[in-house]
């Protein structure tokens, strides 16, 4: 599926760029794997995850990054982002919730994100998100940090 493919080259170009690490060998200290799933609701108001492989418009889909330190020491404000592919719309929902999201992929506010209209502030769409990021303040040593956005399919 083609928003999947644009989600993993992105996300691997922005762990590349946009994981700013204190140390000098920051491409070999953090390993980040990527899932794409489908949130399934039971009858019984039960929530499973299942491979997002064939998600049909209206299904809501869960973006999860798991970044992990690889190496022998901690990691300090490492800034991870995760893209909204263009056939997903953001629901608001993400973990942790202190994530800034960004309607151009480049600048990044606290969520709600608003504007000025006609002298008063509004919040802007969920739809016209781009992209969410976090900082990380300390990634210990062979230890796992979780981030992830809710979406659905258009």
């Amino acid at each position: 599926m083609k928003p999947f493919q644009f989600l993993r080259q992105a996300l691997i170009a922005a762990t590349a760029s946009a994981c700013l690490i204190n140390i000098s060998y920051a491409a070999d200290a953090l390993k980040m794997e990527l899932q794409a799933n489908k949130i399934v609701k039971s009858a019984d108001g039960e929530i499973s995850y299942i491979s997002a492989s064939n998600a049909q418009k209206g299904e809501t889909v869960q973006y999860r990054a798991t970044y992990t330190n690889v190496i022998d020491q901690p990691i300090s404000d490492v800034t991870v982002t995760l893209p909204i592919p263009a056939s997903m719309t953001f629901t608001g929902e993400a973990q942790p919730s202190s994530a800034q999201a960004s309607i151009d992929g480049k600048n990044y506010a606290e969520m709600p994100l608003m504007r000025k209209i006609d002298g008063k502030f509004v919040k802007v769409p969920l739809s016209e998100y781009k992209a969410l990021r976090w900082n990380i303040k300390l990634l210990p040593a062979k230890k796992s940090a979780d981030v992830s956005l809710n979406t659905i399919v258009n």
